[in-house]
């Protein structure tokens, strides 16, 4: 692949709160760092909902030479607010190109799912629920698509009168996306058990359309069996309807750190196999979902993160001290696997 990277949380906004409370420059910037030396990533997808934290670790991805994915992530936002999102944070991504970096711009993710005016429903789980309804499902997808597409023209429009690079979308398969006005076709892509027979097929189609193409996001979490659910990983927590911050697991899980790390092999290597442009492992820490060990498991949030470390519940780790994580087993596989493609 030509971009090996990582997905970095700079914090979901939802309902005007943030999943990452604490937001340390010093400690952004050394990650980022690590992300570079240690991981041996070429390319970092920073996303959240805070378009200043996004230039900030934008700004300090560039510095450090990393191919930079701006990437706006809006949650229950109407499409006027994303428009608005997206028009503030071209401007500041066009700053950082124009810099010298290498930035791509993303025009979001999963709009459909994630928010406002392309399926009814208030809020992600309602409108997940229509999609339970096979007998509609072609209907639903044929909707949600349409409005979706008519979407993405006038964002592209809107953020090619403010940024100058490449620019694509983070698309659920679901959706059907006519990627005619990209530079780069992108997809969040997981494989479940359902699907695993034919995964490496369906990425070769991809490929086959003739743009580049970017897996978005792929990853899942440390728990036994979470690569069999592909997409559906977090099932298995307990999230409050209001805020959507994660409270608990539903039931336990047993930890499985190597079938996190085999999974993000096996995945890397279809990826490269088949002739992938980018891949954005998902994702480098998830600041809510801490490690809770020697209690109830189900406590245990760091069991469905599908973070490459482990967050520390108030403390901080051994094997970067200063820094509140832990490396987990798919951290070295990850390491390993794009420092051994370098050569």
């Amino acid at each position: 692949m030509r971009a090996k990277g990582i997905t970095y949380d700079t914090g979901f906004v939802r309902n005007g709160g943030s999943s990452r409370e604490g937001f340390d420059p010093v400690a952004v910037r050394r990650e980022l760092g690590i992300i570079r030396d240690d991981l041996h990533c070429t390319a970092v997808r920073a996303i959240g909902g805070d378009p200043e934290r996004l230039e900030l670790a934008a700004t300090y991805a560039a510095g450090l030479g990393l191919e930079v994915w701006f990437s706006p992530y809006p949650l229950e936002l109407t499409p006027e607010e994303t428009l608005s999102l997206f028009a503030d944070c071209a401007g500041r991504a066009e700053r950082i190109r124009r810099q010298g970096a290498e930035v791509v711009f993303v025009t979001g993710a999963e709009l459909s799912l994630m928010n406002k005016g392309f399926l009814p429903g208030g809020t992600q789980e309602d409108r997940l629920a229509l999609l339970t309804d096979r007998d509609r499902l072609p209907e639903r997808i044929g909707e949600l698509s349409a409005r979706l597409n008519d979407f993405l023209a006038e964002a592209v429009a809107l953020v090619r009168e403010r940024f100058g690079g490449r620019i694509t979308y983070a698309a659920v398969p679901l959706e059907r996306v006519d990627w005619t006005p990209f530079d780069l076709v992108g997809v969040d892509l997981y494989r479940s058990a359902e699907v695993a027979g034919r995964f490496a097929e369906a990425v070769r189609a991809l490929v086959a359309q003739g743009k580049p193409v970017a897996i978005t996001e792929f990853g899942t979490a440390a728990y036994r069996g979470a690569g069999d659910s592909g997409g559906r990983v977090l099932e298995v927590v307990e999230f409050d309807r209001e805020t959507g911050a994660p409270i608990r697991l539903n039931r336990a899980c047993v930890r499985d750190e190597p079938g996190q790390a085999a999974y993000l092999r096996e995945l890397l290597e279809i990826f490269d196999a088949a002739g992938v442009d980018s891949a954005f492992v998902f994702l480098f820490a998830l600041g809510n979902f801490p490690h809770r060990p020697g209690g109830d498991p189900r406590d245990d949030l760091d069991l469905a993160s599908p973070g490459i470390v482990k967050v520390l519940d108030g403390r901080h780790g051994d094997a970067y001290p200063g820094l509140p994580w832990e490396p987990k087993a798919a951290f070295t596989a990850l390491a390993g696997h794009y420092h051994g493609s370098t050569r």
